[in-house]
Parts: structure tokens; C-alpha cells; sequence
């Protein structure tokens, strides 16, 4: 398994430790743009995806950019007088540099986990507001569903067409799934079951 770490959680570390220390405002700053040009060159890499030139360029660019935060990451940590709080932060970067780059060589993998704890905030304020669940299975369940609404919002299909679709699918079964999936599962729709599913007009040929 390899794993994935995220850029968001290391611009948080370089702006939280500067503060306090006016010394270290330029550097943490400096930094920060550093990851936010990462952030640019990886967006204008993923937008160029079909198009083999382009894509070649810009993913030359995404490369030097890693390997130049590389070279500074290390010319800093060589430093005698470097900060404590600098140093910590660079070990880190340094440490998990590894995962930090998966995403230059496959741009499947995110820059950050920001989509995922976005699509957990709902079930954590939830339960500020209602009691959970009763149960094992009633808890089961619910994430269960939290896990399939976030994908159909991911996917832009309206939940209720696609319950409604699958579950009239389950009676015709038997009160059973369906043996074949596929009409259910986003990324195998055809493009005019997912317009079915978000309620749009199918795409003119």
C-alpha cells in the first residue's frame, strides 16, 4: 500500500509556526507561496490531461517545482542557526516527502485530503443535532449511506432519481439488489443514464 499525504496539512505547519515570531513571518510566507505555485502547476497539469503536448510541458514544470522546494528544503535544514520551529517543520516535510509527491507521477492522487474531510463534516455536525444511532446495525447503516450520498454529490446525480431508480430495481428483484449493477454505479453509466440520473437532457449528437 502506498500511502498519500496531504499539502494542506503542511501549509497549515508553516503558517502556524511563525506565529509569534515575527522572525520567522518572510520564511513561512515564502513557503506558503511555494505550495500555492505547486497547487497552480498541478490544476494547469490536471487541465491538459487529454491533450499529450501540452500535458508534457506542463508536467515538466510540476517537476521542477518539486525538485527546486526540494533543493531549498535541504539547503535550510543545513543551516546552523535554523529556527526550532522551521526545523521541525522541514524534518516533516522531510519525512513524508515521499507521499507528499505521489501525486507528480500519478495525477489521480489528490494534493490534499480537503474533498474527503469536507464530505465527513455533515455526520460530525450531525451528531451535535440528533441523538445517532440505537444500534450497531442503525449506525452500520448510516454510514452506509453517508458513503453513497457523497458519491452520487460527487457524480452531480440527484439522490433522490437514483434511490427511487434503485430501489423500484430491488422490488422487481424480489426485495432483493439487482444482479447487474452497472445501471447503479456512476463510472460505468453510459452518458445518457447519467443524464437520466441528473435530471439533465441528454447531450446532442
Amino acid at each position: 500500500m502506498n500511502l498519500a499525504f496531504c499539502w494542506a496539512h503542511v501549509r497549515r505547519d508553516f503558517i502556524d509556526a511563525q506565529r509569534g515570531d515575527p522572525e520567522l513571518e518572510k520564511w513561512s510566507a515564502t513557503w506558503v507561496n511555494r505550495i500555492g505555485r505547486l497547487y497552480h502547476l498541478n490544476s494547469q497539469r490536471l487541465e491538459v490531461l487529454d491533450e499529450p503536448e501540452q500535458l508534457a510541458t506542463q508536467q515538466l514544470r510540476l517537476e521542477h517545482q518539486v525538485e527546486q522546494m526540494a533543493i531549498q528544503r535541504v539547503q535550510e535544514l543545513n543551516r546552523p542557526k535554523l529556527r526550532v520551529r522551521a526545523k521541525k517543520v522541514l524534518e516533516s516535510l522531510q519525512n513524508h516527502w515521499e507521499g507528499l509527491t505521489r501525486f507528480v507521477t500519478d495525477p489521480g492522487i489528490p494534493m490534499d485530503n480537503n474533498a474527503a474531510e469536507q464530505a465527513l463534516r455533515t455526520g460530525v455536525v450531525g451528531r451535535k443535532n440528533y441523538y445517532g444511532s440505537g444500534s450497531v446495525w442503525s449506525a452500520d447503516i448510516a454510514a452506509f449511506l453517508f458513503s453513497v450520498f457523497m458519491t452520487l454529490k460527487l457524480w452531480d446525480i440527484n439522490p433522490k432519481i437514483w434511490l427511487g431508480a434503485y430501489l423500484e430495481a430491488c422490488a422487481i428483484n424480489g426485495r432483493k439488489p439487482p444482479n447487474d449493477l452497472t445501471p447503479y454505479l456512476p463510472w460505468l453509466m453510459s452518458e445518457e443514464r447519467l443524464c437520466e440520473m441528473r435530471n439533465h437532457d441528454p447531450p446532442k449528437v
